[in-house]
């Protein structure tokens, strides 16, 4: 292997500078700034690719497809309103206080390396486990059926399409993103750029032509917009999910700090971009909606933006479908890539197999971890009925978000010498946290049998914590079964052990 190669743990590795020797002029992307040589993710994104990721994959499905369930538990257009502005503030103030987190624990793995830090490795694990398990896998199911969906109904305009077709586009969909992502960051980076643009401006289309018909005086919609408001604590909450669904992902970014250039910098003003961004045009684009649909029409619509299309655009009402088939396609490759960072970084400090903490030496890459994630949510398109799920991964969200921000007011008093370059005034994490108790307490009232479990799954991970992760004299075949995988692996890809990217 040559005299820097070794071994550590079964897995082989080597000495960076032996393995890459560096071209002329080329920036030490192998070498961290503690001056240790050893193999890490490249920090490759910018502020503008920061901004693509959260804003790309918040607006997903969501914006085009669900605005009638805001509607329906609100009562009124007035409420809703509210509703869709609060939702935003509210995702905003979590960003805020994930700011803080993600510069002073700069490890990837957003929550993950919250809990780990604040609450010790058995919340970590649990949070990773039920993600590995649910959230994680479904989310992409559900958003490359969505996708799949739409890029078939111009062909089906009349009738239903054809399931098998769906889930094969589906699945296709998952692999060729996985593929790309395995292939290169930049590449990856690229595709949620450019589809976070196609979506930013099929939403302006929208936006567009709701302000034209505002202009011409289509004011109707509105005149007593709040009567008939429902302000029944359990339909308002209700309503705030399936806002808070809309804006689902604003945490992204803290999955891939590790990769992200100045994150000191460029995690923050990325969040304080995109999340205000996103708020005004996700506002203005269900102000578009009521401008030109009647409040029964959203109602009755399984998609508000295809039915808003058909009654504008005529005979280009297919462009619409495409928009939002164009709008999935970009949220599951922004998806894809933060997620296998949480898989990666829990292998990392072995709570996962150690095959999934490798990097390809070719793509630098966690080719391992993708493979895995892409696993997972081609297992998830052969389930049926996946509405319970997406209930259980709304109330492990809020619980999770909740729990991560009662981390950093934690941190505040354990901690108080830790290393903040932002530090977010204590309002903030309290009334995100007072709110999440209120989004979490209310479905387990109204839907304890989804709530129940998502508890039990989440109790399963603590016996598995105890023989995987704290009984640590397993039989030796075990152990050398577990080495010849990861050397397997390893040899596969060309990948080596990463290591954390750490800052001064």
């Amino acid at each position: 292997m040559g005299t820097g190669a070794h071994k550590k743990n079964g897995m082989v590795t080597m000495d960076a500078a032996e393995m890459l020797p560096m071209k002329p002029n080329e920036s030490p992307e192998v070498q961290d700034t503690t001056g240790h040589s050893g193999i890490h993710l490249k920090r490759s994104l910018g502020l503008f690719n920061g901004v693509a990721i959260i804003s790309g994959i918040i607006i997903g499905s969501g914006i085009f497809v669900s605005p009638k369930g805001v509607l329906l538990e609100t009562g009124s257009i007035g409420l809703a309103l509210v509703v869709w502005t609060l939702s935003g503030f509210l995702c905003l103030l979590g960003a805020h206080c994930f700011a803080e987190l993600g510069t002073c624990i700069t490890k990837s793995g957003a929550q993950y390396a919250y809990l780990q830090e604040a609450f010790g490795p058995l919340s970590a694990f649990l949070y990773m486990w039920i993600f590995l398990l649910i959230t994680a896998p479904t989310a992409n199911a559900i958003i490359a059926l969505t996708f799949a969906e739409y890029i078939v109904y111009p062909f089906f305009p009349d009738c239903q399409s054809p399931e098998v077709a769906i889930r094969l586009l589906a699945a296709g969909a998952i692999a060729l993103l996985t593929f790309v992502n395995c292939a290169s960051v930049n590449v990856a980076t690229k595709v949620q750029n450019v589809f976070t643009v196609i979506k930013i401006l099929a939403l302006c289309t929208v936006i567009f032509t709701g302000l034209v018909q505002l202009i011409r005086g289509e004011t109707k919609h509105f005149d007593n917009a709040f009567e008939g408001s429902n302000t029944n604590p359990g339909s308002i909450a209700l309503a705030f999910y399936s806002g808070l669904f809309s804006y689902s992902g604003w945490y992204s970014l803290n999955f891939l700090t590790e990769e992200l250039k100045n994150p000191y910098r460029n995690l923050p003003w990325a969040i304080w971009i995109s999340l205000p961004l996103v708020t005004v045009i996700y506002v203005l684009a269900n102000v578009a909606y009521f401008t030109i649909l009647t409040p029964a029409e959203i109602l009755g619509s399984d998609a508000v933006a295809v039915s808003f299309a058909m009654k504008m655009f005529g005979m280009m009402a297919w462009v619409m479908p495409v928009f939002v088939a164009c709008s999935t396609f970009g949220s599951l490759n922004g998806c894809i890539m933060s997620v296998s960072r949480l898989f990666f970084v829990g292998a990392r400090e072995g709570q996962l197999p150690e095959a999934l903490a490798l990097i390809s030496l070719n793509t630098y890459t966690p080719i391992p971890s993708l493979m895995f994630e892409c696993t997972m949510s081609l297992f998830y398109l052969g389930v049926q009925d996946i509405f319970m799920l997406i209930n259980i991964c709304s109330f492990v969200e809020a619980l999770v978000a909740g729990v991560s921000v009662a981390a950093l007011l934690y941190l505040r008093y354990s901690k108080p010498n830790l290393k903040r370059p932002i530090k977010v005034n204590l309002a903030a994490p309290t009334i995100f946290l007072i709110i999440s108790v209120f989004l979490v307490v209310i479905p387990i009232v109204l839907t304890p049998q989804d709530t129940l479990y998502a508890v039990i799954v989440i109790i399963t991970g603590i016996p598995v914590y105890w023989i995987f992760i704290l009984w640590k004299k397993k039989p030796k075949v075990i152990r050398r079964l577990n080495q010849k995988f990861t050397i397997l692996v390893q040899r596969a890809i060309m990948g080596v052990p990463g290591e954390e990217y750490k800052l001064d």
